[in-house]
């Protein structure tokens, strides 16, 4: 078993839209795309900075770069701010189960991956970020490459992390659900075992999260997803099942009570177009307009993750090398998964 799939396989933000999914998004965003929604149609990936998403956390982390770095320290305490609680501490101390719980890690992952931008920063100068010619985030993480990308202010992040991490975890309360990675095989077989599954147990489970070809995680009903985990391998020959540590059914309908308090939140926040292009988990494109960026967002807590998509599209276009900015290598595992010579330097904290 890879440690590269182990380590993309923690990620808990996770679900190519099922198809009875996209004719219904398509409606909803399509007028948005046809106006002023095209200025990064012919975008470069030479550059591309990357950050993680929530399941990248760790007891430890950010200890050291909030000794070294002023910047990466001063983030922590404007958060703690915001968040009403001492952010580092959690960081540094845990417990695990309170760093791992949705409304903790989802603030902390963001605000992690920026003090790695500042990191970079000071071991590099501004002109290795001004190097950068997009962006990218999974899941979560897109909130980062926004910030990144100056679409987003730094304390609105934290803000929009920290309700969205509530909203999720308080949808996740409502219903048993969860989530497992099915590894070694392909999306279309992945996608058989979980119509068996729904069939046998009478409730839903879908593709949530497509990191790479042979490692997706499924989203769904608890009793699906056990029985996923019962048959994907002695029926369906899959290396390995592994039911991931998180709330519940990220990416899917099970997410739909959060989308109406991500989405007054996301209202009273200003959204810029980005100064580069960010790739959106929900289609795999970069958009220029600030409410099709508002809408997508909100959009992605019940729409698959279409990462493969857009590890492909990048490195068509004119891609080089990759940053990945925050705790763990999970972005930079999955993007040597899609291509061995793709280059990746990892700013870690």
């Amino acid at each position: 078993m890879s440690i590269l799939l182990l380590l993309a396989a923690r990620q808990t933000s996770v679900s190519a839209f099922a198809p009875a999914a996209r004719p219904a998004f398509k409606r909803m965003v399509t007028p948005l795309f046809m106006s002023s929604d095209t200025d990064f149609e012919d975008y470069s990936s030479k550059v591309t900075f990357m950050f993680p998403g929530q399941g990248a956390q760790f007891v430890g982390m950010c200890a050291d770069v909030c000794e070294e770095v002023p910047a990466a320290k001063k983030l922590f305490e404007e958060a703690s701010e915001i968040l009403g609680y001492d952010l580092l501490e959690r960081c540094k101390e845990g417990p695990k189960e309170v760093l791992d719980s949705t409304e903790v890690s989802q603030p902390a992952i963001f605000v992690a991956s920026m003090a790695a931008v500042e990191k970079l920063k000071q071991e590099k100068g501004q002109e290795a970020l001004d190097a950068a010619t997009c962006a990218m985030g999974l899941s979560l993480g897109e909130y980062s490459a926004l910030c990144f990308a100056g679409a987003l202010d730094f304390k609105d992040g934290v803000k929009i992390t920290k309700a969205r991490g509530e909203a999720m975890q308080a949808a996740s309360d409502a219903v048993e659900s969860g989530m497992a990675s099915v590894i070694g095989l392909s999306k279309e077989v992945v996608g058989e075992i979980c119509e068996a599954a729904a069939g046998k147990s009478g409730e839903k489970v879908q593709i949530a999260n497509y990191l790479c070809n042979g490692n997706y995680a499924v989203s769904g009903s608890s009793k699906a997803v056990d029985v996923v985990a019962e048959i994907a391998k002695p029926e369906f020959k899959a290396r390995m099942v592994v039911k991931l540590a998180v709330a519940g059914a990220f990416h899917t309908d099970f997410m739909k009570p959060a989308v109406a308090s991500l989405e007054e939140v996301l209202s009273g926040i200003e959204i810029s177009k980005p100064r580069i292009p960010v790739v959106s988990n929900v289609d795999a494109k970069p958009h220029s307009d600030p409410e099709t960026i508002k809408k997508l967002l909100a959009t992605q807590v019940t729409s698959p993750v279409l990462w493969e998509d857009s590890t492909q599209n990048i490195l068509g276009k004119g891609f080089e090398r990759a940053v990945e900015l925050g705790p763990g290598k999970v972005c930079s595992g999955i993007l040597r998964r899609a291509s061995k010579a793709a280059e990746c330097e990892n700013v870690e904290v």
